[in-house]
């Protein structure tokens, strides 16, 4: 029989269930009433019902659990002593998109040595997640795969899709069918209308093939996810998170009949892609915030246990502790300050304002 199909195609390997996966990482009652709950905070101040500010905050990246978690275990200390008027939530990546070639995350990659163990790296994941709930800290993560949602999206309480993605139709379709709020960033090129098609086409119901919680391919079918929102994260080199840009990112939510809540992604083009020019962007927002600004509702921060980044060494035991092998992040010392100034800025203006 001559071949016309898998030609380019070396395996097909069958991969545990998602069901079944939660079989082995359960998600506790306690864990799943946390995550309703931090999911229904996070809605309150994208509304305006809630006046705190929602911080995104953590690894580029999360290549060694362990770190992850000591970071996490930091990071909820802080959380519980500023939670009067910031919310943070732990930015916990775990697939990462390419440009070209190059390790995609802890999912497709575990053992950081092109071995692509996806079954394991999928509850090194969970394990993860249910670790970081049980410590009463919200978790945040981009949706890059389709399928992976079925997997850990139960522990998830804000997703974002990137700036790579947020032009996808199967992107845009899969956020809206996803359970917590999502934020669409704008493009590399710096594009706004971009992430706004994103918006208005998740918030409507989709039908498009996925898989079920026993790992069947089957038709997905929506009714549209109403927290979604946009995410500026500047673009080609140029920043877009200064007064005229807000402004700008209002009128046209406004014009598109869609809510005008922000957030800004302190990193990135924002940061001319500099980690130690993170400090420049939020105090910026701090001060547009403070200043009576109603439509930024939250930021994003890249951090780690150590500043800057690392090259991806051909042994993993030969990795420096809580260094990023992704984009360069700032470190502890600096995220703890900047956070707690952020909150005292905050408390002497009385909080964010809403709308």
């Amino acid at each position: 029989m001559i071949r016309t199909n898998n030609l380019n195609v070396s395996r097909l390997t069958p991969i545990i269930a998602p069901a079944d996966l939660k079989q082995v990482f359960p998600l506790s009652d306690e864990g799943a009433a946390f995550v309703t709950q931090s999911r229904q905070h996070i809605r309150n101040i994208l509304n305006g019902k809630d006046n705190r500010l929602m911080a995104v905050v953590g690894p580029c990246s999360i290549h060694d659990p362990q770190a992850a978690l000591d970071y996490a275990r930091k990071l909820a200390k802080v959380a519980h002593e500023l939670r009067d008027q910031i919310l943070i939530v732990m930015r916990v990546y775990f697939e990462k998109p390419r440009t070209t070639i190059g390790w995609k995350g802890l999912i497709n990659d575990p053992d950081l040595n092109g071995t692509h163990q996806i079954s394991k790296g999928l509850g090194v994941a969970r394990q993860l997640l249910c670790d970081i709930t049980e410590l009463e800290l919200p978790v945040a993560t981009e949706m890059l795969d389709p399928i992976t949602p079925q997997y850990l999206s139960d522990m998830v309480c804000w997703g974002a899709i990137g700036a790579r993605t947020t032009e996808s139709q199967p992107h845009r379709e899969m956020a809206s069918g996803l359970s917590f709020p999502v934020g669409f960033k704008n493009g590399t090129d710096g594009s706004l209308q971009i992430a706004i098609d994103a918006m208005r086409s998740a918030l409507h119901s989709h039908s498009f093939l996925g898989i079920n919680h026993e790992g069947r391919t089957s038709i997905v079918q929506t009714t549209g996810n109403p927290w979604v929102h946009i995410v500026l994260r500047g673009g080609n080199e140029r920043p877009n998170y200064h007064p005229e840009d807000i402004s700008q990112t209002e009128e046209l939510l406004n014009t598109a009949g869609l809510s005008r809540t922000v957030m800004v992604d302190c990193s990135h083009a924002n940061s001319y892609k500099d980690h130690e020019r993170q400090e420049e962007v939020l105090g910026s927002v701090i001060e547009q915030i403070c200043n009576g600004n109603t439509s930024i509702s939250g930021i994003m921060l890249e951090s780690n246990l150590e500043s800057g980044n690392q090259a991806l060494a051909p042994c993993p035991s030969q990795l420096s502790y809580g260094v990023s092998i992704t984009d360069k992040c700032i470190d502890w010392p600096t995220t703890e300050r900047l956070l707690r100034q952020a909150h005292g800025e905050l408390s002497r203006v009385g909080g964010r304002k809403t709308i």
